[in-house]
Parts: structure tokens; sequence; C-alpha cells
């Protein structure tokens, strides 16, 4: 039994699962209806309106609504969506025991303590029928799932079985058939009325076997079998048909009443619990217990079976647990394009490219398995063709089977049996398993016998997973180790939650170790871990082909990036296994076996959960839980981006932008968190959002924009802020200018020596009449006259000793600062002044004013303090000019857009100088015209502008005499002022030379649409990528002899344009789509060196050299082609074909040719040999007259080592080609001779009746039947001893690796 979810309550006496949802209703004895989700384990709702326990409880087969019945004599309908209750039925006069909705027609059927079986119509909401005959408590009351009938259990030992067919003829208007036949109707139901009472519903049947009361009967939903239990202890099935009812058996074994018995909903059992505290499941064939599942302290009350799945619930005193008989994880492996996996008792194969599901044998299951100990892993070992299957049998048990060749489900090998709680292979022909009782790690060879013994490398350790050849991952309480089984050493060791399941990618670099509530990602070191926690069951995992892990929950598909970030694919309405992922397609298996294919969007549901197996492109591999493979289509655009942007593809990342649906807040948050705002900005239209992002990334343009959208104070001073930061001056002073910040704009006409502007600032101060204003824009100026002049309006005034003290200081009068310092009596100070500005006479009368020790020290070399002057006099800061990136570019175009629309902003540049002209309107000749002259007239009287200022209108009123404003309303300002900004701002433009911002070179644009075609990835420089592009398609692993074509390709598909004299020439990427009309086209495929029609030019001369005996140059020349096969690419189906057909003949000449070089280095040591290789010659796939000449060869070969019966075999085959007179001739008489006596005087290695391939390394036959490992590029073949070879077809490609296939054409991947 495997508990799913459990609650604390007080005793649940009524449970109902959702036929959909995965919700639970329980009722509870002290009157509370709770709604759980128990997959999330969450409290969903409560509904408490019943007064005193709630017995019965049921949800509705489609109807948002679920009826509940207790002991205040009520029936309640609730709908759980308006969370509440519609209505009550009343007219039962006890409590109420069990309460059930009818699956096709509107009826509630009740059963009571006051004997009645009632039923009731939901939409009337009446009471349609009373059904009494019972004379005790009417224990339980249930609706047949598809017939007219109803069972009831008492108290009074009886079950009944009533029929209401007439009911139902009643309510239900009659079909067609039933109005031809009512006459008859009518009188079968007065006659029934007559001895029965009513006619809505007779007793059928009445069950008597019981010695005690009846607490429970239940039907099965498809045959005609009913369960009833009792407080007698005892469990009886009976049996009906049309006429009787009788019984089949009891089963026996609580020791308690028996509280409740049903049918499981999937399997041929029976499920009953007691007050004896267990819950025990039967097998209806051989009525025995087959499983008992005790608590310790509480009474179960209720039994619930979920009708689609694999779920049971059972009620007691403290609450109710969710729970399964037994695991529903199909036991698989993948390997290749093939699924291996265990169901029913079978072995099977799931071909993922055809989507064809065989049986290969059958699987014996040991006579004293019980539930839940059905396979847990399978480890498959291709080399061997053979399978690891462990299971919980006898505590922990391991069968070795070997599959035998072309097996169709008919066969039943006999496997080999062993102890162990862990078995898996390690090695070409080993295994280890992990024995716990000895604490041994023993391997074992494929005969199960152990060759060696080692202990773990955790005295604690209690599974082992594999983790590559010889390496074992020990998992013990709270780690995972990595331990050398060869050397007996552990290499690493991570702190790990508990571990159930470990998914390794394709090339074994990167780990995915799953827990119950966690995934662990690591290295194959266990190095770089990275924790994802989840809150539900993780189920199953795979990688796909750009290192993200997929995988299930309970209900959901999940990814993991490798450095731990997650998200959600799509959900699930209940697990799936996934096997494989491929393109956009998941494929699973489900809980009944079967292979699916599903397609997913971005957010969408699924019916069954899935155990992920495979990943491959965009396609998901999977299992379900009753086995069965399912492919389903995902949308992996958002954690491919996400991808992308962890591996700094900006390229792609662009392209995604371009062309995918992204958005979202949650896109928005991720890539705020990871410091890609300017990522952000492309997915936000909300211009305070963009405008924080902006300021994040520090694009100024950006933020001006929607800064004026905005136009608010804190998001100018907030623009101001960062765009002093970056020197940006004039939306520096823009800023200042919309936030009214005089004092920091005077500031900043100061240090950017800007005085014409500062000048203008003191004329505003003194319009605004701030003479602190006028004062300090007089001090920046350096302005002694006008120092005076506030000195004079102001300080004196208010008797401000210091205020005149440094306004003599700025004005430079020091015969005024000794004045005030002797005044003020700072003694010393005055002496210091007379005495450094040369007053020699004041410097000696303080100094016969002061005690000698208070006389101080004159300073060596003093100077005149003024104001600083600026080191540059521009309008921005000189920054050094960087070329932006690729999501700067596009924010700056998003940008211009968006200012051309609403802010009238073209660009930075022109934002900032049309701000700092609007900004800086002033008119010297207004100014003059309104005042400006020997007297100063602030507003009173003065003119009145229409137009307004740039400051936006500061001050309040305009009238005479106002106080408190400072009456610039009417304020006309010089004109002169805004050409002088747009003029600085021509020449910050006319000023340093920006580079334009480079583009995307043509190599990148090449691999945009993610190119599979490896010589792509070659001619755009990305040798790693074709590399791996090569591994994965043909099993690539010797790379040397493909440097010089590499460096050919990539040459050829660049062209070098010189420049001046010492400046590098500029690389230009050559397109082979390029067309003389196109006005502009964008780079989209390199111009590739090799061709089709090279190849077959090359063929030629192959042949000629063939023919002409140059077998070494020939050679040379096959091998050479078949390096350059894989390195160019075709456009049509037809070339594809033309180009697999030129690798077989290049493969059949390379190994004839091999075999004739062989052949003559054995001529003269070894001459039996040398004819085997002759005759191996023949049997090559050639041209005609190279096989004539391969044929004379062996013909005169072994006719001069006296084997004339196998020479005559090849004058014959001679013959049949109609070769050349001469050749003819000298055939015939050679057959002639060696009819008279064909016999072989020598014995060789040569059947010419079985057929055979060559293996061309061993140089032997390998004969139908036999053995043998597959080069997967040419498809030749070799003996088992060569895996792990290099292959001497082409010298590149490692034999027996593991490849997808030759790709060069767009044409096989879309």
């Amino acid at each position: 039994m495997l508990t799913k979810f459990e609650t604390k309550s007080n005793r649940v006496k009524g449970l109902s699962f959702h036929p959909k949802r995965p919700w639970i209703l329980a009722s509870l004895h002290s009157g509370v209806i709770q709604l759980w989700d128990y997959r999330m384990g969450t409290l969903i709702d409560r509904f408490d309106e019943h007064d005193g326990p709630v017995r019965g409880i049921h949800f509705h087969k489609s109807q948002p609504l679920f009826v509940s019945g207790g002991d205040d004599y009520k029936i309640k309908v609730w709908n759980y969506k308006l969370r509440r209750c519609l209505f009550t039925l009343l007219g039962h006069l006890d409590y109420i025991r069990t309460v059930a909705f009818h699956s096709e027609y509107p009826w509630i059927v009740s059963a009571s303590d006051d004997q009645t079986i009632r039923t009731w119509n939901w939409q009337s909401r009446q009471c349609i029928s009373v059904l009494t005959g019972h004379n005790h408590y009417v224990m339980c009351a249930m609706f047949h799932p598809k017939e007219d009938l109803i069972v009831s259990a008492s108290l009074d030992q009886t079950v009944r079985v009533w029929d209401i067919s007439g009911l139902r003829k009643k309510s239900v208007a009659p079909s067609s058939d039933e109005m031809l036949r009512l006459p008859q109707m009518n009188l079968q139901m007065q006659v029934n009325a007559e001895l029965f009472g009513s006619g809505d519903g007779v007793v059928k049947y009445v069950l008597e076997g019981h010695d005690r009361g009846v607490n429970w009967a239940s039907f099965h939903p498809t045959l005609p079998l009913i369960v009833s239990g009792a407080d007698d202890r005892q469990v009886k099935l009976w049996r009906y048909n049309e006429s009787k009812a009788w019984e089949v058996d009891t089963l026996r074994g609580h020791t308690n009443n028996v509280s409740c018995v049903m049918f499981h909903a999937r399997q041929d059992l029976i499920i009953s619990n007691s007050e004896d505290k267990s819950i025990r499941a039967w097998d209806m064939s051989k009525r025995t217990g087959v499983q008992t599942f005790r608590r310790e302290h509480d009474r179960f009350w209720i039994l619930a079976a979920h009708p689609e799945i694999n779920l049971l619930a059972a009620g007691h005193d403290s609450g109710m647990i969710v729970f399964k008989l037994e695991r529903e994880r199909p036991a698989y492996a993948s390997y290749g394009g093939t699924l291996y996996y265990v169901k029913d008792r079978y072995l099977r194969t799931f071909d993922y490219a055809q989507g064809r599901d065989n049986p290969l044998i059958s699987i014996r299951r040991p006579a004293n398995a019980g539930m839940n100990q059905a396979p847990r892993s399978l480890s498959y070992n291709p080399a061997e063709n053979a399978v690891l299957l462990t299971s919980d049998v006898d505590g922990g048990s391991y069968e070795l089977y070997n599959i035998p060749k072309d097996a169709r489900g008919d066969a039943a090998p006999e496997a080999k049996r062993g102890l162990g709680a862990s078995a898996v292979f390690i090695a070409r022909n080993r295994f280890a398993v992990l024995d716990k009782a000895s604490s041994t790690i023993q391997v074992h060879n494929l005969q199960n016998e152990i060759t060696k013994k080692c202990a773990p490398p955790c005295a604690t350790t209690d599974a082992v997973f594999y983790a590559g050849t010889g390496l074992l991952l020990c998992r013990s309480e709270d780690k995972m180790t990595l331990f050398d089984v060869q050397q007996r050493i552990s290499l690493a060791e991570l702190a790990t939650p508990f571990i159930k399941y470990v998914v390794w990618n394709a090339d074994m670099s990167s780990v995915a170790l799953l827990s119950k509530h966690a995934i662990v990602i690591a290295d194959k070191k266990l190095g770089n871990a990275q924790t994802v926690h989840e809150t539900i069951r993780v189920k199953s995992a795979a990688w796909d082909d750009s290192g993200v892990l997929l995988y299930t929950t309970l209900n959901h598909i999940k990814y993991c990036l490798p450095n731990g970030d997650s998200g959600i694919i799509r959900t699930l309405d209940v697990p799936l296994y996934i096997t494989r992922v491929a393109g956009n397609t998941i494929h699973a298996l489900d809980r009944d076996g079967k292979a699916r294919a599903v397609q997913l969007c971005a957010v969408c549901s699924l019916d069954v959960p899935l155990y992920i197996t495979r990943v491959a492109g965009n396609a998901i591999h999977a299992l379900d839980r009753d086995g069965k493979a399912r492919a389903v289509q995902v949308d992996v655009t958002e954690y491919t981006f996400k991808l992308a942007l962890l591996q700094r593809k900006y390229e792609q990342v662009i392209a995604m932008i371009k062309s995918s649906a992204l958005c979202g807040s949650a896109i928005i948050a991720y890539l705020q968190a990871k410091g890609y705002p300017e990522v952000a900005l492309h997915f936000v239209a909300d211009e305070a959002t963009r405008f924080n992002l902006a300021l994040q990334c520090g694009n100024i343009e950006v933020a001006l924009a929607a800064a004026q959208a905005l136009d608010n104070k804190d998001t100018w001073y907030k623009l101001g802020v960062e765009a002093l930061r970056q020197g940006n001056f004039q939306i520096v002073e823009f800023s200042y200018q919309k936030t009214k910040s005089w004092e920091r704009l005077s500031f900043l006409y100061l240090i950017t020596g800007n005085t014409e502007r500062l000048r203008k600032m003191l004329k505003i101060a003194e319009m605004r009449g701030d003479v602190m204003g006028r004062f300090h824009n007089a001090l920046y100026l350096g302005d002694a006259r006008e120092q005076a002049a506030q000195d004079a309006e102001g300080l004196e005034m208010r008797g401000d000793v210091m205020g005149r003290f440094h306004n003599a200081l700025y004005l430079g009068d020091a015969r005024d600062q000794i004045r005030i310092l002797e005044e003020s009596g700072q003694l010393p100070l005055a002496y210091v002044a007379a005495a450094t500005h040369g007053f020699d006479e004041d410097a000696q009368r303080l100094r016969e004013m002061l005690p000698e020790e208070c006389v101080p020290p004159l300073p060596q070399s003093p100077s005149l303090l003024l104001p600083p002057a600026p080191v540059l006099k521009q309008d921005n800061w000189p920054l050094l000019t960087v070329s932006k990136g690729f999501f700067e570019t596009l924010a700056a175009k998003g940008a211009a857009a968006g200012a051309a629309g609403g802010a009238g902003a073209a660009g930075a540049a022109g934002a900032a100088a049309a701000a700092a002209v609007a900004a800086a309107d002033l008119d010297e000749n207004e100014l003059e015209g309104a005042g400006w002259g020997d007297e100063l007239d602030l507003g009173e009287g003065g003119q009145a502008g229409e137009e307004e200022d740039a400051f936006g209108g500061m001050g309040g009123g305009d009238g005479e005499g106002e106080e408190g404003g400072w009456e610039m309303e009417d304020l006309e300002l010089p004109a002169d002022l805004g050409l002088e900004a747009a003029g600085a701002a021509a020449a910050a433009g006319a000023g340093p030379f920006v580079a334009p911002t480079p583009g995307t070179p043509a190599s990148q644009k090449w691999l945009e649409r993610r190119s599979q075609l490896a010589a792509e990835h070659i001619a755009a420089g990305q040798f790693s990528g074709a590399m791996s592009l090569l591994f994965r398609q043909l099993g690539v692993t010797a790379f040397e002899p493909l440097r010089p074509h590499f460096m050919e390709l990539y040459n050829a598909s660049h062209a070098a344009l010189p420049g001046l004299q010492g400046v590098p020439p500029m690389l230009c990427g050559l397109d082979r789509t390029w067309s003389r009309d196109a006005p502009t086209q964008p780079p989209s495929s390199p111009a590739l060196l090799y061709s089709l029609a090279h190849l077959e030019d090359q063929l030629k001369a192959a042949y000629k050299l063939v023919t002409e005996g140059k077998f070494s140059e020939a050679l040379r020349v096959f091998v050479r082609m078949l390096q350059v096969v894989p390195l160019m690419v075709v456009e049509t189906r037809k070339e594809v074909d033309e180009v697999k057909e030129l690798v077989g003949i290049c493969k059949e000449y390379v190994i004839a040719l091999r075999c004739e070089l062989r052949r003559k280095e054995l001529a003269a040591d070894d001459a039996a040999r040398a004819a085997e290789l002759a005759a191996y010659f023949t049997h090559c796939n050639l041209q005609p007259v190279h096989t004539a000449l391969s044929l004379r060869s062996a013909m005169t070969i072994f006719f001069k080592l006296k084997n004339l019966g196998t020479c005559a075999h090849f004058c014959r085959r001679l013959l049949e080609l109609n070769p050349g007179q001469k050749m003819a001739l000298q055939a015939r008489q050679v057959l002639a001779a060696c009819e008279k006596t064909p016999t072989d005087e020598v014995p060789v290695n040569y059947d010419p009746r079985n057929p055979f391939d060559i293996c061309c390394v061993t140089f032997t036959p390998i004969y139908r039947g036999s053995k043998y490992v597959e080069d997967r590029y040419t498809g030749a073949r070799f003996q088992p001893e060569c895996a792990g070879q290099v292959s001497p077809l082409g010298d590149i490609v490692q034999i027996g690796a593991d490849a997808s296939g030759l790709l060069i054409s767009p044409t096989q991947v879309r």
C-alpha cells in the first residue's frame, strides 16, 4: 500500500472522489464537510451547515454539485463553485446513512435509519419513490452504474436488490421502442403493483447469508456481482442473473465488524475495511487475501474508489488516507530510438520513429510475488541485448534476461535470478549488484557468476545507479557517492535528499538526481550542483539536446536550466512518465501502458500524468502509469529563450524576441532578476516600468522618452541623476528645468563653464527677487561688482558679518576683509590677512595688539581665491564611444518609434537638443523691453508675454502687490538663447565621431535558424558545434583527418577585403543564396566548397584508377570522398538519396580495395589467406567491369592453388557477366579443366552459398545470423570485438557508436 495523502481530523464517516479533478470530499462526525486537493495536499473549502454527524457524501458525475446527508435528517445539495447549499430535501425521519447521485438521471438515492430508501429528483426537488421492506436500519443504498437497480444493506441481516425500471419508465420519457410495448408494460406493472405494492421500485432479490447486520453492499461496475460486508466479520460475494441471485463465496479474515467493502475500479480485487483497524485486499478469482494494511489506533469506517484512476480512500477515527495498492510507474529504459519497458508480464519495445509497440519476451512472475512487487527498474545492455529487472520480491531481487534475436513476444527465456537491492550494467558484459545482507557490491558476468566483490563507499549504502563504464552512484542516507568499482575508490560526494531516480544526459556530462520533492543537477563529477525544490512529487525526467532537463510532477511538465532556474511548460491532470523529448513532441508512457504522442502549447492540460524517459528537441517521450508510451508536443520557447540568455547567445535571443510571443510579468521579473533589463524593455508597454528598466540598464534615450510621456517631478529628478552619472549635461539641464532646481542648474553651468547661461541665470534670479541666488551666481561668475551690490543690498542691511566677509573674500577686497576681521575680534586672522596682502602698517599695528605667544605663522606662497575655470566647456562630458549591444540597439529603435508617436523625440541627441532649446528660451532684448536697464521693475506693471516660458510658469500671481509669488507668468525671455542652445547641441553632435554600431556578422546570421548541418557550422567558424553535430549524427570521434577539410570549407565561405596600409583586411561572409538582382539580401546560408557535382567528378577519377589497377591511389580518393560527404549540403531529397547512394558505392570500394591490398601483402607468406581475400573481393558490389576483373583474379589464384571446385564457381559467375571475348574464352577453358576434378586441395574460410558481409578490420566474413557491430555512417558491419575502434571507411567514425544518421539537407529536418 502506497499512501499518497493523509489528513488529521475528527472521525471521517463519508468519502467521495471527484470524477475529474484531484479532489476528495470528506464528511466528518463533527458535522463539517471538507473539500481537499489530495494532489497538492491542501484544504480547498469547508462546508458547515449540518447539525450533527454527516454520514453520506457524493459528487455528481458532471455537474458542479455534491449531496450530503446527516444525522439531522436532512439531505443537502451543494454547488461547490458557488460555495453554498442550494436546497435541502426533507422527508426522512431518522439518521441518513448514505446518499448518492444517479450516473444518468437527475436522481438521488438515500438510506436512513427510518428503515426506508428514498429516491429524489434533485431538479424538481421532490421525493419520487420510497422503498420499504427492511425491518431495521438501512446502512447503505446505491444505484447500479448502468442498470435500473438499487442495492441496499440493512442491519436486518439482508441485502436487497431493487428493480426501479418502473420508476424510470414513469419519470423518463419513453423511447420509440417502448411506445410500441406500452400496453404490455402497463399490464406487468399492474400485476407487480398488486403483488408487491407500488410499481416504482420492487424487490428483485433478497440476499440472506450473513449472521449479523450488514453494513455495506455494492455492485461490480461491469459484472453481475455484489459484495457485502457485515458485523459477522465476513465479506460475501454474490452473483445474480435475471431470475435469481446466489452466494458465490465468503471471505474470512477480519477480526471485527466489516464497515465497508467494494470492488476495485480497475483490477479484479475486492477492498474491505473494518473496525479491526485494517484494510484488506482480496483476489476475486482466488478468493484469498493478497494485502493487509493496519493502523495502530484507528478503526476504519468508510471506503471510496476513484472511478477513473487507481486511487482509493479510507476514513478512520482520526482522519482519512488516500492510497494506491501498488506502484504504477512502469520499469523502463531508453536506448537510441527505442524504448524498453515492462507491461503485463511482457518486456515490450516502442520505436519512437515508427510509433510501433511490440512485445519482446514474456517475463515470468515468481509464485511468491504479491502486490506491489512488479519490476521497479530496468537496465538495458545494447552490446549483449540483455536486460536486468529489479523488484522487491524476497526483499530485493534481480532477473537477467538475454533477449533472443527476432524476438516477437512468444519467447519466454529462462531468467538468471539472484538477490540484491539494486542491479545495473556497468560494462558490456558485467553488471553490479548491491547485496545489502553482506554490505557488498558484487560484479557479475552475463552467466550470473560473481567475478569481483568490493565494499560500498558507505556502510549505509542502500541503492546503486549507473554512472558510466565501471562507475556507480551509491545512495546512502543523505548523500550520493561516485564510486569507481575497478579502483575501489570514491571519486566525489554530494549531499542530497533521498534520491529515487538518476537521469543522465546523452553524453554523460550532466546528471539529474530525482528525489520525492527535489531535483539536484550536477556534472559528471558531482560538481556545480543546483537544486530545484518542488511542493508536490517529482515523477520523471529526461534531458533534451540543448542541455535542459524536462521533468514531470503530479500535475505539471516543467523544465530546469543548468543554472537551476525552472519553470512550467504545461499542466497535467494525471502523471505521465516521459521517455523522450524530440522536437516539440513529448513521448510518454501512460497508465494503460500505451504509447502517446501529445502536442503541447505553452500552457495547456493533459489527461494523464507522464513519466519522462527521453527529450529530443521540443518533443518529450514519456510513459504514463499504465505503461503506455506517449509523445507530447511542447512549446520550448520560454526555456530556450532563458537558455540562450544563460549561454549569452544574444543573436538567438533577438531572433526569439522578434518571432515569439513571449510576454507577461513573469518573464519581465525573470529578466530583471538575472540582470537583463535591456531585454525586458522589449516586453514592456507601461511607461513607468519602461522608465525604471531603462534607468536600470543605463539607456538614457528610452528613459527620456518615457519621462516625457509620464511628465512628473520624481521621474525628471531620477532622469537627471542618471544623466549626470553618464555626463549627458543636456538632459541634466532639461531635467533641472523641469523640476525647477535653480541652484543645481546654476552649479551645472559653473562646472561646465557655460558663463553665458550662468549670466542669464543671474538675471533670472534678480527677476525672481532671489538675493542669495543672485549672490551665488555672482560668486560663480567671479563678478566682484555684483557681489558688492548684493552685499550693499542685503548683507549690511541684515548686519550679517559672515556674509560681509564672504562677499569681501569673493570680491578680493583685502582691506575690507582686514577691517571686518578686526571688528569681529579675529585679530590673528586679521594680522595674517594684512601681512599676506602687503599691508605692512596694518600688520605691524595688529601684531602689537597680540601677545607674543598668539602671533600666528604666515603662509609661504599665498594666492587670491577665485572660482576655478572648467576643464572643458562643452555641453556633454566626453565619453569613450562604446558600440551598443544587440539589446541597446533595439531599445534605441523602440524609443525612437515611441518618441515619433507621442513624445516627438527621434533619438537621444535630437531629444536633448530640443530640450535645451525649449528650456533656455530666453531673449535678452525682450528682457530689456520689459524694464532691463537703469531701472528694474519686477512685474509691477510690466508687459505680459503671450508665450509660456520654459520653466513651466513659476510663481503664483501676476497682479500688482501680490505676495507669495515670483510673478513669472508674464516674463518674456531672450530669443537668441534658443539659437545658442541649438548651436551647442549641433556642436555636440558634430564633436567626437561616434562609430556606427557594428551589424551582426554573417557567420552568426547563418546559425540563427538553429542549423543542424555541420557544414554550415564549419563555414561560420563554429568548429566545436560542427564536431558535436558530427558526433551525434554519425559517431565521428577522429577529427584530425577532417582538419584540412574544415579549413578549406571555412576559407571558401569567406572573402578578405584589403584595407589601408597597416589596417587588417575585412573578412566578409559569402552567401550561397546571393542574387545579383536583389537590392538587399541578408545572409542566410554560407557558400560551400563541396558539391555533389564535385564528388561525381571524384568518383569518375576513382573508377579510372581502379580500372588501371592503382588501388592505393583509388583507396585514398574513396576515403577522401567519405570524409567530404558529411561536410556538404544539398537542397533536395533526390540529391540526398544520390549522396547516400554515393556513400554506399564508396563503402563497397573501400572494403574491396582494402581486401585486395591486404591480399597482395600476404600473397608470398600465406597463400590460403590470400586466396580467401581474393574470394571476398568478388563479393563487393562493384561496377560490372571491376567485378569481372576481381572474378578473373580470384579464378586465377584458386586455379593455381588447386582449389578447382571453388575456381569453377568463379568461372560461372564471370561468364554470367558476359565479359569480353578473350576473358570469356579463358573462363570457359578454366571451367572445363575444373569440372574434371572439382575438388579443393587447400581449406579456406569461404562459403559462397552463405551470404555474408566483410569486416574490413579483421578481413573475415560475418555470416547471416552472426553478431556484429555497425558503422552508423556507411552501414558497414564489423566483428563485435571491433566496437570502439575507428572505422577504416573514412577513418573518422567510431564503430558501434550510437548516432542518428547522415544529415546534409534542410529537407531532412523540416
